[in-house]
């Protein structure tokens, strides 16, 4: 008995802790919610002046992360919301609706009087009743400088048929938060995780609630079993049966003052809801021990679900900090989740069906023909992982891996086809979403979209508001729908004037057609000076020259029109590297 009591003893202390902990940094953000909440109210009060909802043709969105993409339960149409961006000084928060027509691979604005307030990192879930509707929760607003954080606890339902927003008022729901995860289960919204941070501490949920469609109510469950350690960014996803997948997510905890300590969960379990046919009110947590190729670990990972009810996983980041710089290693790779077999297992380049009948002719035609039998006789191998540095200006060095396909396929190939399939565009048939995290997910019809996210080269972050799509169940090919423009991409150092703002500012809008043409007048003057420090190795040959203007025009975006031609070549050609090489 005595033993057990301490036991006992042990898990209520530890139980005190977390609440004390919870209440403490409570405290200490009310004042910091209560200066943006002022803050807020201002945006808000700019919103109120919308009248009628408006609808216009646009150009695709501007670059952000952290927003949310959901497929149109009717129609081939995809909805994006809210999303961050940060220059390098500044923090910017949206709460713009915009809607992507799939078949017209075409962009358009809605304006919504009375919309949420500005967010980022909150959750968005897609029902289909009433025509449609979209379910958005919590969230996250931050002061320009990024010192200070809003965690939202508001519901908001977005009715698709009529484009109306409405705030739903109840009470009982999870406290405010962001990085958590929402889904939609049968006639519910189950809630679980997140974190709350302010300006000196933080706290991180592993909580789980649900909201009734029906009755508009919230419910705290309280699971039987041992559960998910508290973190933030962990994939959700619902089984047929009506249970919830978690795997992954992000935490960290402060081991000493100032030192925090981060954790990349891999674990993954399920949450199982007892009585079938019941009113499943009872649930209980249950671990899984998946087998097949996992994910490595990584945090900022994006996640949908694909065909066959199977979660999938895609990018992400794995940061490790060294003595001089920091190592973040981003991904592009696909991984699926078999929930019948209980099994992972990379996504694997299939390659165009017209691309391969090619190459078999073109063996046969060089009498090579056992050379490439052996090659398909061959079992099926498994992603390579292929690792870049990148070098920033001021010599931070960047390492970032990538996952791809390309070796089951590369015995296929031979220089002289390469050669003849680049005059029909076959850089552009093997191109790949650059390594990223934070980016948009959305499956329709089978097909994965991919919007925005970021990368970092050194100190620079790259946020992207680019678009690729790829067919889940044929696996051959990504398309790019929207290139990434190099106009939108600024980075302003914290110790550069005013001066070199205004230079920014020209380079975004007003001074467009003049700096276009100062650089047709420069290279033919400096085409040998720039093009042997840009020049790839011969296997990106085929990738790289009709963009090659595209990665120094937005290398002299981000360096200034000050910066030497040869730095500006370097910072252009890390650049091509970290988008192409991955993909040859």
């Amino acid at each position: 008995m005595g033993k057990k009591s301490k036991k006992e003893k042990k898990v209520k202390g530890a139980e005190k802790t977390a609440a004390k902990m919870e209440k403490k940094v409570s405290k200490r953000a009310k004042k910091e919610e209560e200066d943006l909440e002022a803050l807020i109210a201002e945006f808000q009060t700019l919103d109120a002046k919308k009248t009628q909802i408006i609808e216009t043709a646009c150009p695709p969105p501007s670059p952000r992360l952290n927003a949310s993409l959901s497929a149109h339960p009717e129609r081939d149409e995809l909805i994006l919301f809210g999303g961050e961006y940060f220059n390098g000084q500044k923090t910017f928060l949206y709460n713009e609706l915009y809607i992507y027509n799939i078949r017209k691979n075409s962009w358009s604005k809605v304006d919504i009087p009375n919309p949420p307030p500005r967010r980022c990192a909150h959750q968005a879930a897609v029902v289909p009743q009433g025509g449609g509707q979209l379910w958005v929760f919590g969230g996250e607003f931050a002061s320009p400088d990024g010192e200070q954080f809003y965690h939202y606890k508001d519901l908001w339902v977005l009715h698709l048929v009529t484009k109306t927003w409405e705030q739903i008022k109840v009470t009982g729901g999870p406290s405010g938060r962001s990085g958590h995860r929402m889904v939609a289960c049968k006639r519910q919204l189950i809630v679980f995780g997140g974190f709350h941070e302010s300006a000196r501490d933080y706290v991180y949920f592993n909580d789980v609630y649900a909201f009734n469609l029906d009755t508009f109510t919230w419910t705290k469950l309280s699971p039987s079993g041992t559960g998910p350690a508290p973190r933030s960014g962990c994939q959700m996803a619902t089984t047929p049966e009506g249970n919830i997948l978690i795997y992954g997510g992000y935490s960290k905890q402060r081991i000493k003052k100032d030192v925090d300590k981060g954790t990349l969960h891999t674990d993954m379990f399920l949450l199982k809801a007892e009585g079938v046919g019941k009113e499943e009110d009872k649930w209980v947590w249950n671990r899984l021990s998946p087998s097949g190729v996992k994910p490595t670990p990584r945090s900022g990972f994006s996640v949908a679900i694909g065909p066959n009810n199977r979660p999938l996983l895609f990018g992400g980041v794995h940061d490790e900090e060294e003595e001089e710089h920091i190592e973040g290693d981003f991904f592009s790779d696909i991984y699926f989740y078999d929930m019948g077999k209980n099994r992972w297992f990379p996504g694997q380049l299939k390659g165009p069906k017209s691309e391969k009948k090619k190459r078999r002719r073109g063996k046969k035609a060089e009498a090579e023909g056992a050379g490439d039998g052996d090659a398909e006789g061959q079992p099926p191998q498994g992603p390579v992982e292929i690792v870049k540095e990148v070098v920033a200006e001021d010599g931070t060095v960047m390492t970032i891996k990538q996952v791809v396909s390309a070796p089951e396929m590369e015995p296929e190939r031979s220089e002289s086809e390469d050669e003849e399939e680049a005059g029909d565009e076959a850089s552009g048939e093997q191109v790949e979403p650059c390594p990223r995290s934070n980016a948009m997910l959305a499956v329709k019809h089978g097909v994965l979209y991919v919007y925005g996210g970021m990368f970092e080269v050194g100190d620079r972050q790259f946020t992207l508001n680019d678009l690729y799509s790829i067919d889940l169940h044929k696996m051959e090919e990504w398309k790019v729908l929207v290139e990434m423009d190099p106009k939108t991409q600024e980075w302003l150092e914290e110790s550069e004037s005013d001066e070199e703002g205004d230079d920014v500012e020209g380079a975004e809008g007003g001074d467009e057609e003049e700096e276009e043409g100062s650089d047709e007048e420069s290279e033919d003057d400096e085409e040998e000076e720039q093009h042997p420090s840009v020049q790839l190795d011969e296997k990106y040959t085929d990738y790289l020259p009709r963009t090659e203007q595209y990665w120094i025009k937005l290398a002299r975006h981000n360096m200034g029109p000050d910066a030497k031609e040869k730095k500006v070549a370097k910072l252009a050609h890390a650049m091509a590297k970290t988008f192409y090489e991955g993909s040859v």
